[in-house]
């Protein structure tokens, strides 16, 4: 009879017992390939044919960090703003990622007029490395060239 006054004291014990807490989405699948911080190891531009190989620039240091729904990226001299070269470029937003389709929303930059524009790219993974390649398209600024750029994740 005692057993059975403890019964449902146990079954609320165990109820309140929940591994997910109310609220939070747990996804059931591996976490997207993206994820991560990623290092700038090189990039080129190709415009009308012409390819400018634009990093590794000495004295620089470039990373893209990725959660599941928002990249960042920040770029700047090692020389802490100071000399001839000192430079700081940032900027971030949304991405959708599907395949081997990225494609970058645009939200914040320090060069505000891309800002609120999307650029569409390929992605292919190799390891540790990320190869992004895509089209920068903004008719305004008279922008219209190819980027490819090879990044490694940072552990």
């Amino acid at each position: 009879m005692k057993l059975l006054r403890l019964l449902p004291l146990v079954a609320i014990a165990l109820a309140s017992c929940n591994p997910k807490p109310t609220g939070v989405v747990v996804e059931d699948h591996p976490m997207s390939p993206m994820v991560g911080t990623w290092k700038l190891v090189s990039a080129v531009t190709v415009t009308k044919g012409d390819t400018v190989k634009d990093y590794p620039v000495p004295n620089q240091e470039m990373l893209k960090v990725l959660n599941a729904t928002h990249f960042a990226f920040m770029r700047h001299d090692l020389s802490k703003g100071k000399g001839k070269d000192a430079t700081y470029t940032a900027g971030g937003g949304t991405y959708d990622f599907k395949g081997d389709k990225y494609t970058e929303h645009l939200a914040y930059l320090n060069a505000r007029e891309w800002e609120g524009r999307d650029f569409d790219f390929t992605v292919k993974f190799k390891g540790d490395t990320l190869i992004q390649k895509g089209i920068e398209k903004i008719d305004s600024l008279n922008i219209n060239h190819e980027i490819i750029e090879t990044y490694v994740k940072q552990k």
